[in-house]
């Protein structure tokens, strides 16, 4: 039986821009009422709360650096207090940084760890006794990098395998009062430094010959927030390029 979500509370973070927005569309038309997370897209998040707003979606902003330590319990209380639950957990917000090996600083590795891996950790632990008692769930979002290796990102892959693995920890974890799982998305927004010659060499060497969308990424979400029969796992969205090995 599929879990209902109309009236019910999200976090998503990162929701502002870029993937985490779709997510929150696709949420919101399911008529969730949305926390809407923002880093430093100050301007984006208000942008997209007005977008919401012209809908009729209930909608309120919250501003916080997860690289801070104490910023997901403080985040997660947040949310608790304004919407007095929450249902659902989104860790969307993350950093993807090229650092060829040779490049890396402590300092960059330090902060996508805090960012990518840290935070939704410490935002699960926080708001895990919030979920149980409404039998809520979180996704995460990792990456297809955790599962190839990619030689320009080899930190941020490691940290999105952490993420895979995370899931599956939480899973077992939190269960039965709590589901968890991940999506592990490929090619739905590419490097902006990509040409559109490196564009159509992707798509052509993706099985389904063609790139996807953040929407493809909001729809799996939408699907494991219903889906009250799985928990653990990570659904890879990428047209098949994980199956090319």
């Amino acid at each position: 039986m599929a879990t209902p979500l109309a009236g019910r509370v999200v976090l998503v973070t990162g929701g502002a821009h870029r993937v985490g927005k779709a997510i929150v569309m696709a949420l919101a038309a399911e008529r969730m009422r949305i926390a809407l997370h923002y880093g430093g897209s100050a301007d984006a998040a208000r942008a997209t709360e007005q977008e919401l707003r012209a809908r009729g979606v209930e909608v309120r902003l919250f501003q916080a650096d997860l690289r801070d330590a104490d910023a997901a319990p403080a985040l997660i209380q947040q949310v608790v207090e304004a919407f007095g639950a929450l249902h659902l957990l989104v860790n969307s917000a993350a950093v993807m940084q090229r650092t060829p090996i040779g490049s890396v600083t402590p300092q960059a590795w330090d902060s996508m760890f805090a960012l990518n891996l840290r935070a939704p950790f410490f935002l699960a632990q926080a708001a895990a006794s919030h979920l149980a008692s409404v039998q809520g769930a979180i996704v995460n979002i990792a990456d297809l990098a955790a599962f190839e290796a990619w030689p320009e990102y080899v930190p941020h892959a490691i940290s999105k395998a952490g993420v895979v693995q995370m899931t599956r920890g939480l899973a077992h974890a939190l269960a039965p009062s709590v589901r968890v799982n991940a999506i592990a998305p490929g090619g739905v927004l590419l490097p902006a430094q990509w040409t559109a010659a490196d564009a159509e060499h992707f798509a052509q060497s993706t099985p389904l010959k063609r790139l996807g969308s953040p929407d493809d990424v909001a729809q799996a979400v939408v699907y494991l927030a219903q889906a009250d029969y799985v928990t653990g796992d990570t659904l890879v969205v990428d047209g098949g390029r994980n199956v090319r090995k």
